[in-house]
Order: structure tokens, then C-alpha cells, then sequence
């Protein structure tokens, strides 16, 4: 059994990873040569041995057969490094659509600190940075960040950080203090949303302003009701990332209650 993933960017490279479920020497190299010799047009040929058996390569070692073991992607002048590991939106034309409509939604005036939640390799983090104080970007897998930090020093953007680890054990009260309290929120997180201490931490620190991106309207929608005692919901845009399914990107922004409305409210 195997499983194929493939990566290509708008500058026309292509990134494919083979998962094999077991180690099979003859079978493997057969493959992967007919592959390269078939394919020569492949940018970065990769195969990981999952011997789980499952989708999930995060913790697994990807190995280079051919070519280099990443692609770039570019939006805007900017040039975005993207890894095996590294989570980039697989359509690359709607994703710059996707990137514009959060940007436009974040309102940023230059003087703000961002907070990027679930940042992969820091695209969203980068393709704000310019409209930003300072941009902090936060995701579980260490690859990607390694990623992130390259993208920001290679194109130039001195105002961002990034950090690696659990977002519910990074993302606390001591972070904030030592961060600076973010005056926006860009969330991206996984199909299965938000974990209820990062909603937590988020409303203990009353960004004026949350944009959250979801590729799950259910877990979104979940996560705006536990957002609901202190943000209103005041612009919802759906992104078509995914033709001919049924799937969706969601933008949604939700704006801070000020005490008076509250109050009124009460």
C-alpha cells in the first residue's frame, strides 16, 4: 500500500512525496526511478516509510530521492520556501484570494501586533507583516517553523517572530505578558478547530479585532459560540479553495465588544 502527495506552485515547481507502508528496497526504487524518468518536470521527489499506515506524516522522516527537498511559492514579491512538512494551501491561486480577503479583514493600519495562530510556514504572518508592528507566529511542527523564519529573513521582514510547539501549552497569560498583548488575531487552525485553552487565552487577552480562517464551518461555528460573551460577529466571506466538492475556506471576523455595549446588553 502507498499514498502519494503532491504539491505544485504557481512558479510551476512541483513537490512530490510517496508513502510507502513498508520497507521494500526493489519495489521502492522501481517506482521512484520510473517516476523521475517519467516524470522529469518534478521539482522535490520524496518518500517517507510510514509504518503506521495512516495520513499522518508530521512525525515521520522524509527522504530525498531527487531534485531538492522543498519548492517555492511566490504572492505579492514575496517567496515562500515550503517543505514535506510544511502546510501550504494545495490551491495556490485561491489561496493568494484566501490571503487577500484576511488581510482586507484584519484592518491593519501598521501600528498593530499580530498574532498568527497555526502560521505554517508563516505565509499568512508574512503577507501581513508590511501593514504590521510586529507579527508573532505560532505552529506545532518544527519544520514549518524552521520554514517560516527562512520565508521572513529572506524576504526581507525584520518585525516577525515565530515559535514552535503545542498551541494550547505556548499560548498562555505569561506568553501574552512577554509578547504584547495582540491588538489582532489571525487563527488557521486544523479541521478540528480551536482546543477550548487557546479560546480561553484569546479572550483573556481581548484582541480588538480575531480573523479566523477554517476549512471546517463546524468546528468553526463551535468556536465562535465560546467566542460569543466578548466578540461579535461582523463579516463572514466563504472561499471557493476546493471546485467541484462540497468543501469551503471560511473567513470570519469578530470584532470586540466595547463594556458600554456589554452593558447595554446586560
Amino acid at each position: 500500500m502507498r499514498n502519494v502527495i503532491i504539491r505544485t506552485s504557481s512558479t510551476g515547481e512541483i513537490m512530490v512525496i510517496v508513502v510507502f507502508y513498508r520497507e521494500d528496497k526493489n519495489e521502492r526504487e522501481a517506482l521512484l526511478n520510473h517516476v523521475a524518468e517519467k516524470f522529469p518536470q518534478i521539482t522535490s521527489l520524496i518518500y517517507i516509510i510510514n509504518g503506521k499506515c495512516n495520513d499522518t506524516i508530521t512525525d515521520q522522516e522524509p527522504i530525498l530521492f531527487k531534485g531538492r527537498d522543498y519548492i517555492f511559492e511566490e504572492m505579492e514579491g514575496l517567496k515562500f520556501k515550503i517543505g514535506p512538512k510544511s502546510f501550504y494551501q494545495t490551491n495556490s491561486k485561491q489561496a493568494y484570494e484566501l490571503y487577500k480577503i484576511a488581510r482586507n479583514f484584519a484592518a491593519l493600519t501598521g501600528e498593530e501586533v499580530v498574532y498568527d495562530l497555526y502560521t505554517g510556514t508563516g505565509t499568512i504572518a508574512c503577507f501581513v507583516a508590511k501593514q504590521a508592528k510586529r507579527v508573532i507566529g505560532i505552529e506545532y511542527v518544527p519544520e514549518a517553523i524552521e520554514d517560516a523564519k527562512f520565508n521572513a529573513a529572506n524576504n526581507g521582514l525584520e518585525n516577525t517572530l515565530f515559535f514552535a510547539g503545542d498551541m494550547k501549552n505556548i499560548l498562555n497569560e505569561e506568553f501574552v505578558a512577554r509578547h504584547g498583548r495582540p491588538d489582532v488575531i489571525i487563527t488557521d487552525p486544523p479541521r478540528d478547530g480551536m482546543h477550548a485553552d487557546v479560546v480561553k487565552t484569546i479572550l483573556s487577552a481581548e484582541p480588538q479585532r480575531i480573523v479566523y480562517v477554517s476549512c471546517n464551518p463546524a468546528t468553526q461555528a463551535r468556536d465562535l459560540n465560546l467566542l460569543d460573551s466578548k466578540y461579535n460577529v461582523t463579516a463572514v466571506q466563504p472561499v471557493d479553495m476546493f471546485p467541484h466538492t462540497h468543501h469551503v475556506e471560511n473567513v470570519v471576523v469578530l470584532e470586540f465588544k466595547h463594556r458600554d455595549t456589554e452593558a447595554q446588553s446586560l
